[in-house]
């Protein structure tokens, strides 16, 4: 079978060669250079030109050149020498697909294991990944969610400074390459999803604003600068672009899904906005032929983007669930730092809230945001709307050090935090290597040069100024460098470890705790509904939270975050014992740094 998703602009094989298309309104003039030859573009209708020409074939190398500078194809699918070079034109149908008969994964049993590509494996390439994919299924995850591989400059960097988003950066290997990583996934019953950037562009190898002035707008600002133009003049073009991102991720690759990086720094003031746009384009495509997750991360914690028609998702399927992160990193650490303030004055009732109802922040006042009302209600949803976890790249990685959860905390709080979400019936996510237990760091890292890499070290540096830790201008130059070799190269995971006794153990509890889930908590997810959760916090330390499931059932919490037992008091909390972090005991005795889960018939309070 063979999966080509013809995009309407770049290069695309035709029945006559090669058709080049690119959109620079700003231009003069626009040839094509491939091969050894250089041929002008027609001007076409609303700023395009075109180039239809037997003379190129896949394979071949091309650049535009706009008003006599050479730049590459802003749509190439591949960029064999890194963002300033040529483009290759590559043929999709090249590639024989073998899992015709994928069709996705039900959202209640999926499991994310969020990695980076680069760090991942000792290979650092797409190969590498495929190489690990039979130890993702031992331990019970169900889908792998990879961070952005849209080329970006340099050797390595997290891919959130990507420019060329429809090439998968060629350090990590071919389209091909990715490809069968997809096809390996979906082999072994795996979904697979693709972390994508909408809200801006890397700072290096971005030559849009030269040739489409109007693809940005300075109506709206951005932390990076000028927004991308969604809702002003020319934004049609604009947003035909990402739509098609989308769609050729989903179609010509087969991904499972997309993961939208911060939408809310993408700035549209349009009735129907980009990510609603997105939304609809994609169910409409796919709809009925196979199972596609769309999720968000979205600081502004709107709820309407997460709205269900039944148990289906009318856009988006599910939000990163960033409340329940700081509330459980806060009840496990006691930090107040920096956004851990918001939810260390209530710790329990933050915690209790966001684990019941998805947002802890439903419309009311942020001190770390100086007063500004942050969210939207969000009882009324599901909690498979929202994906839980302890970890990712943002939460380790933005930390001076890039430190681990596990070089943080005890044992038992450590034990508590990850039992929590394990067993909720928010859809989990791992980090790479929180699942041995890793203490090996994962630092932010990137592959600028010159006065770009001074810029980010400084500017790196200033961030930590605000801290305690921090003041003294000493201390901030021990933050490791983002272009050194030596901060990627510690944060590549070292497999070696995980036979560790310590990391041995780790990884039995959490393939434990998964496999409890898939045959406990997964199938009773399936047809639960909004205003499932309540709770009640007992204090700053406790806190029980009950949650209606799917076939009628009841699955409560008893957290205890204190250093003492706690007698709750007493209630109808009963059924039988799920998992203890700390002895045996009940629904009424909570161990100090505990967590239990119980299964139950009957409603509670």
């Amino acid at each position: 079978m063979k999966r080509h998703h013809v995009l309407p602009f770049g290069a695309e094989l035709v029945a006559e060669g090669v058709r080049f298309r690119l959109w620079a309104p700003g231009a003069a003039s626009v040839a094509c250079a491939f091969d050894g030859e250089i041929l002008r573009m027609a001007r076409q209708a609303g700023g395009w030109w075109e180039l239809t020409t037997s003379a190129a074939h896949a394979g071949s190398r091309y650049l535009y050149v706009v008003d006599g500078i050479e730049v590459p194809d802003p749509a190439s699918r591949f960029q064999p020498e890194d963002v300033h070079g040529p483009s290759e034109v590559i043929d999709p149908t090249a590639v024989e697909w073998h899992d015709t008969l994928w069709r996705g994964r039900p959202w209640e049993e999926i499991v994310l294991y969020e990695l980076h590509v680069g760090t991942f494996s000792e290979s650092g390439d797409f190969a590498g990944v495929e190489q690990r994919l039979d130890h993702l299924v031992r331990l019970g995850v169900t889908a792998v969610e990879v961070m952005p591989v849209a080329d970006f400059p340099g050797r390595r960097n997290w891919g959130y400074d990507g420019v060329l988003l429809f090439a998968p950066d060629s350090r990590y290997g071919r389209p091909e390459d990715l490809k069968r990583l997809v096809q390996a996934c979906h082999a072994r019953g795996l979904a697979i999803f693709l972390d994508v950037v909408y809200n801006h562009f890397g700072p290096d190898g971005n030559y849009i604003g030269s040739y489409a002035p109007g693809f940005f707008t300075e109506r709206h600002r951005t932390p990076w600068g000028a927004a991308i133009n969604f809702d002003g003049a020319e934004s049609r073009a604009v947003r035909d672009f990402f739509v098609e991102n989308a769609l050729y991720w989903l179609e010509e690759y087969h991904f499972d899904g997309l993961r939208l990086d911060a939408v809310h720094a993408i700035k549209d003031d349009s009735a129907d906005d980009i990510l609603s746009e997105i939304a609809t384009t994609v169910r409409r495509r796919f709809g009925g032929e196979r199972t596609i997750h769309l999720v968000l991360e979205n600081d502004d914690n709107q709820a309407g983007y997460l709205a269900r028609q039944g148990d289906t998702p009318l856009l988006y399927t599910a939000q990163w669930a960033d409340d329940i992160h700081h509330a459980l990193r806060v009840a496990a650490t006691g930090t107040s730092d920096g956004y851990y303030a918001d939810y260390a004055d209530r710790p329990a009732e933050r915690l209790g809230r966001a684990l019941a109802e998805g947002f802890a922040y439903q419309g009311e006042p942020s001190a770390h945001r100086d007063g500004a009302t942050r969210g939207e209600p969000s009882a009324h949803l599901p909690p498979t709307a929202f994906i839980a976890f302890i970890q990712n790249h943002d939460q380790v990685g933005n930390g001076a050090f890039g430190t681990r959860l596990a070089a943080q905390v005890s044992e038992p709080a450590l034990h508590a935090v990850t039992a929590i979400y394990l067993l909720s019936p928010h859809i989990p996510m791992l980090f790479m290597g929180e699942e041995w237990g890793s203490r090996q760091p994962f630092c932010f890292f990137s592959d600028f040069t010159g006065d770009l890499a001074t810029a980010v070290r400084e500017g790196r540096r200033r961030e930590f100024a605000k801290f305690a830790e921090f003041q003294d201008p000493a201390q901030r130059e021990r933050i490791p460098d983002p272009g050194a070799d030596a901060t990627f190269e510690q944060s590549i995971l070292d497999w070696r470890s995980i036979d560790e006794p310590e990391h041995a153990m780790w990884l039995e509890r959490y393939r434990t705790l998964l496999a409890l889930r898939r045959a406990e908590i997964v199938p009773r997810l399936k047809g639960i509904a909004g205003n499932a959760g309540s709770y009640r916090a007992i204090g700053d330390k406790v806190v029980l939270v009950a949650w209606g499931l799917g076939d009628g059932t009841t699955l409560t919490l008893v957290a205890n975050f204190s250093d003492q037992p706690v007698t709750v008091p007493a209630t109808r909390l009963t059924g039988r014992l799920l998992y203890a972090t700390a002895g045996e005991g009940d629904a009424q005795h909570a161990p100090p740094l505990s967590a239990s889960y119980f299964i139950s018939d009957t409603e509670t309070e």
